[in-house]
């Protein structure tokens, strides 16, 4: 039974759900977006929070290309900080604390007022393909829903079941329900399934807790948003509290091991390393007398307090004594318990850059069920399934970001040339030019390539133009002479040698302990620049040497990218690659000497055998067509 026609159908309404049926329907795609529960759609089943180490640099860099999230996000602050500001600007993330519930009725709203996206509760079990190619869906009811795409971004809903203790439920975050037989089906369609596990901590009620035996954590005033469209600065409307585990917590735990069940074997999944629970941490850090907890509120109200730092699956009656020994939490009221949940998903490695599968035209995945783990991750792959699935239907070239471009860039590369064998984190060492990859710049970088993609609005892209152009005013003032005197006082004043001095602006702002607010104050220039405008411009001008030496870099790794490989070529023909090298190529196929290069078993070795082996084979190839210059050499 044919219910409907449509260009693109999006199976889930998490992150990665959501970005890319606005993408897909905002670039003119007639798109069907279903969901398990419309009470799901945008649902921060963990941590109700955006950004944190480089996540706040993807959330950023999805805002820059048109995306939803960042402008989601500034709409529900509770509180707004700006991570290691005592470290280097290359590592310094946005976090923002945000109202559960408003994030949900957001995110809902923008959905249903979307041209082109029709949103339907139901459940996909089966993916219809004809010469491997998608020809459209099939639902729990026996609709079958024609479609030329599909984009699935199930998260942690396939065929999962949530664990506290001995107690087991197959069912999906929150007591939603589960998704049942689409890992079945994509099996049968010869995809590789993985099992995962994470976790997420207690919820507890505001009014059993005392807040006096806790650290007060405040937001930060005036920084930017995560959305470049945000006008109004996001206010701090809530405190965190940062707190401790202790000795007797640890007790607790290490009595109660043989009921844990990632100790018992009851948990099959692989857990992530980066997000630990307390349980683990116990175990692989038993020298260590305590860990940190952080108190956040999940809405506006505040009634219902996340645990972070506290996630487990121990028993009920466990878990009350755990929190309980916390100081603080002597009266604490558990009112949701912690718990872990597994969950089906495939191996990335099965997947092209532009996140389409290998094997099925058309078939797109996006978010956790490619191994990854949080929100930005989750919203970054979904913009840019949506956006290639879009461009493949209308016969435009793929949309591949690279590793010095975008940090979406560094996640989607690692995904489909390293794989994952647990749940993906980003991270900021995880990006080789992280310190051109900020998120103050995330637009610079960005926003042009959204604006031809055709997902930057008129009123994205005058913003945007308005910047530029006070970055230019201000660089004006730094190729201004001031005067040397002047120079030499303000040196001795901040403890700067004026044995030399050179007094162009952008030379003075050069030495460590000038700020370009002190350039401000006592040349009176940067007239009508904003705040957020002037550091850009202090860390452009400060970091300049170390962003020449990444530009070559990324110049020298530019070329490897550029040698293009065939994508059906037979590498055991080459018998000087090592035969783990051969059988690696083989199966990833990389579209690139610079993707066969990051491929794990792939030593540079092999890489400088495949270079000498490419060089030959053009020759050949241009004497073959005729080439008369080669011919003479």
């Amino acid at each position: 039974m044919i219910k409907e026609e449509f260009d693109v159908v999006v199976v889930g309404s998490g992150h990665a759900g959501c970005e890319a049926s606005l993408a897909l329907a905002r670039l003119g795609n007639k798109t069907m977006l279903a969901t398990l529960n419309l009470d799901s759609i945008a649902f921060l089943a963990c941590n109700p929070s955006i950004g944190g180490t480089a996540k706040g640099q993807l959330a950023s860099e999805i805002d820059a290309l048109g995306g939803e999230m960042g402008i989601n996000t500034d709409k529900n602050i509770l509180q707004l900080r700006m991570l290691n500001t005592g470290k280097g600007v290359a590592v310094q993330s946005l976090r923002a604390q945000v109202d559960k519930h408003g994030y949900h009725f957001s995110m809902k709203e923008t959905l249903e007022k979307q041209k082109n996206l029709t949103i339907r509760q139901c459940e996909i079990v089966e993916i219809l393909v004809k010469n491997n190619k998608v020809v459209g869906v099939k639902n729990s009811f026996g609709e079958e829903i024609s479609c030329r795409a599909v984009v699935l971004a199930t998260g942690v809903y396939m065929e999962s079941r949530v664990i506290i203790g001995e107690w087991t439920k197959d069912q999906g975050p929150n007591g939603f329900v589960n998704s049942k037989g689409l890992s079945k089906n994509l099996q049968k369609l010869g995809f590789e399934i993985f099992r995962f596990k994470t976790g997420t901590p207690a919820r507890v009620l505001k009014d059993s807790i005392d807040f006096d035996k806790f650290e007060e954590q405040n937001g930060d005033e005036n920084i930017q948003s995560f959305s470049f469209l945000t006008k109004k600065q996001p206010k701090n409307i809530c405190k965190c509290y940062l707190g401790y585990t202790n000795e007797k917590t640890h007790e607790i735990i290490r009595n109660n091991l043989h009921r844990a069940p990632m100790f018992s074997g009851m948990i099959k999944g692989v857990g992530p390393r980066y997000c630990p629970s307390i349980e683990d941490k116990v175990v692989r850090f038993a020298d260590r007398p305590r860990h940190q907890i952080f108190l956040e509120p999940e809405d506006k109200t505040g009634s219902e307090i996340y645990v972070q730092g506290f996630s487990s699956s121990m028993p009920v009656d466990v878990q009350e004594k755990m929190y309980r020994s916390v100081e603080g939490f002597e009266n604490v009221q558990l009112l949701r318990n912690a718990y872990a949940i597994e969950y089906d998903c495939i191996n990335s490695l099965e997947l092209l850059p532009t996140l389409e599968s290998k094997r099925i035209s058309g078939m797109f995945f996006a978010g956790q069920i490619n191994g990854t783990s949080g929100y930005e991750e989750a919203g970054a792959q979904g913009l840019i399934a949506g956006i290639n699935a879009s461009r493949k239907l209308n016969n435009q070239e793929p949309f591949i970001l690279g590793r010095d471009e975008a940090y979406i860039g560094v996640l989607i590369d690692d995904l489909v040339t390293k794989g994952t064998n647990e749940p993906y984190r980003m991270m900021t060492s995880r990006a080789e030019y992280r310190l051109l990859l900020r998120q103050d710049n995330a637009d610079i970088r960005l926003t042009p390539i959204g604006r031809k993609l055709g997902l930057v609005t008129d009123e994205r892209y005058k913003i945007f133009e308005k910047k530029l152009k006070l970055i230019s005013k201000a660089q004006k003032d730094l190729d201004k002479m001031l005067s040397a005197s002047e120079v030499r006082k303000l040196y001795e004043q901040k403890g700067e040698s004026s044995q030399s001095i050179n007094p162009l602006a952008r030379e003075v702002l050069k030495r460590t302990n000038i700020s370009i607010f002190d350039l401000k104050e006592h040349f009176n220039l940067f007239k009508n620049i904003p705040e957020n405008i002037l550091n850009y411009v202090q860390t452009e001008v400060k970091y300049s040497g170390y962003l020449k030496r990444q530009q070559m870099l990324i110049a020298q790794m530019r070329k490897n990218e550029q040698i293009k490989l065939p994508a059906d070529f037979d590498y055991s023909q080459i018998k000087g690659l090592r035969i783990e090298a051969q059988q690696k190529l083989n199966k990833f196929k990389p579209l690139s000497l610079g993707q066969a290069s990051r491929i794990s078993g792939v030593s540079p070795a092999d890489i400088a055998v495949l270079t000498v082996y490419i060089s030959m084979k053009n020759k050949q190839d241009k004497l073959k067509n005729g080439d008369k210059n080669v011919r003479e050499k």
